[in-house]
């Protein structure tokens, strides 16, 4: 819990499974958004895929460099954030020009 309160915001909006173990982020300050995977998979856009696609292409392309400075982490992810929302260069490129 000292991590979550150390990394997130109080009035961030947190989204979890309804797994037992996140019942500690309601006694705190954040937005608790839960979605029960049982009854519902998607949320509006919020779903587990969405995420775990991200993070998957997001390491194929940081693993590439072979280690990043903890500084410049956050500008790397921002540029994967970028290519995972609106795709790279050529992409983009190939899109506008149809």
């Amino acid at each position: 819990m000292s991590l979550i309160t150390r990394k997130i915001a109080p009035d961030n909006v947190v989204y979890t499974d309804c797994y037992r173990s996140y019942n500690l982020l309601d006694v705190n300050h954040f937005y608790h958004e839960r979605i029960n995977h049982s009854t519902l998979f998607v949320q509006s856009k919020n779903h587990i895929n969405g995420i775990e696609n991200f993070w998957n292409q997001a390491k194929r392309v940081l693993r590439k460099y072979n280690g990043i400075l903890k500084e410049s982490f956050p500008l790397f992810l921002k540029e994967c954030e970028f290519r995972f929302n609106y795709g790279t260069p050529k992409i983009m490129e190939h899109l506008n020009n149809n």
